[in-house]
């Protein structure tokens, strides 16, 4: 019964709706917030204190270029580098719009996929236009990455600045044209991907590594060898990478 209420009264303007909308705001609310071992109170400061602590964890740090000799990483074909950057048709751009989540945040706009499919006999050309454009000219059309950026809890009654994480909310040319680039990419990611990398690879699981190192700390023990094992944690990991050296990385693997 309380799940057919609240698929009939969820978007009505009634009293169930409303008090689900205040329990929302009240615990997605921040009252006091702990920033690098500081408790901060009150909104105002709450707000400039989150912007200082992004803007420094995604801050560029200045390093020696690092550069590496060839040979070190897999590199595609020239074949597929050409056919990564062939025009795409106009299917293609409507297949991918067709692929991406309906109901999805809007982003700046206030748009989201719904509006475009809804609308697309009205806007589809000049929709497909300006994805196709991207394509064309290398460049995303003008304000297609204006993005809102909202800190979502990871549980209820969140006291560090740790235990939110930033999500963005992205307009739906941007959403489309990041469809097409993985969709031609996933057919040449497995020729570059080493077999240890477990994470963020379909069909392999991240569970895989810690698994492999029980095994081998059971090897170790049987066999009575020596050996000294070494745990790594980065906090953080892929804020921080820098992306000159994925440049880098990305041209040894012959992208242009």
């Amino acid at each position: 019964m309380s799940r057919s209420r609240h698929a009939k009264d969820i978007d009505q303007n009634t009293r169930y709706f409303h008090n689900l909308a205040s329990a929302r705001r009240r615990n997605n609310r921040i009252d006091t917030l702990v920033i690098n071992g500081r408790l901060i109170r009150n909104q105002a400061r709450i707000k400039i204190a989150i912007m200082a602590f992004y803007k420094g964890l995604y801050h560029q740090e200045r390093s020696p270029m690092v550069g590496f000799r060839d040979g070190l990483v897999e590199r595609i074909s020239e074949e597929d580098a050409l056919a990564l950057e062939v025009l795409p048709s106009l299917e293609e751009v409507r297949e991918a719009v067709w692929d991406c989540e309906s109901s999805k945040a809007p982003g700046s706009d206030g748009y989201n996929m719904n509006f475009i499919k809804k609308c697309w006999n009205e806007i589809g050309l000049e929709f497909t236009a300006a994805v196709l454009g991207f394509f064309q000219s290398s460049m995303l059309p003008p304000d297609a990455n204006v993005t809102w950026v909202a800190l979502a809890p990871n549980f209820i009654g969140v006291k560090e600045i740790k235990d939110l994480h930033p999500i963005s909310m992205v307009r739906c040319v941007y959403k489309v044209i990041s469809k097409m680039l993985v969709s031609r990419m996933r057919h040449i990611m497995p020729g570059l991907v080493g077999e240890t990398q477990s994470a963020f690879v379909k069909g392999r699981k991240i569970h895989d590594g810690a698994l492999i190192t029980c095994k081998t700390v059971q090897w170790i023990k049987q066999k009575k060898k020596k050996a000294a094992i070494i745990k790594l944690d980065f906090q953080k990991a892929y804020d921080r990478v820098k992306w000159s050296f994925v440049d880098l990385v990305l041209q040894k693997m012959g992208f242009r």
